[in-house]
């Protein structure tokens, strides 16, 4: 899939029409959180109204098909630490670290100003 036209909420909306209603949620919402910002599963399960949904919400963006333009390398475990496989893990504390947050023994020092 071409990323390039994707820069609206609208364009991602439309990019995921095959996707579920939830998955969607997720997505559009993540796509919201701005460089330098981080948010954790849990808040990003809140921000779509399923609080309790944080596990269905990682694997939302587990199966993120616009990353890095959805960038689900800014949510993290509340944490701070960086979830799933090592590399995936790895690679996504490196764009956040190259967005300007601030990552100290491989987690994110989670504080208000960087809390989407």
């Amino acid at each position: 899939m071409d990323l390039k036209p994707i820069k609206t909420e609208k364009d991602v909306i439309h990019a995921l029409k095959d996707k579920t209603k939830f998955e969607r949620d997720v997505l559009v919402e993540t796509f919201k959180i701005p460089k330098g910002k981080v948010s954790t599963y849990k808040r990003m399960a809140e921000k779509i109204g399923k609080p309790k949904s944080y596990r269905a919400v990682a694997n939302a963006l587990h199966k993120n098909p616009l990353s890095p333009v959805v960038p689900c390398h800014r949510v993290v475990n509340s944490d701070g630490s960086f979830g799933g496989p090592k590399e995936g893990a790895e690679w996504r504390r490196n764009m956040v670290i190259k967005e300007g947050v601030l990552v100290k023994n491989g987690k994110v020092k989670i504080t208000n100003e960087i809390l989407y």
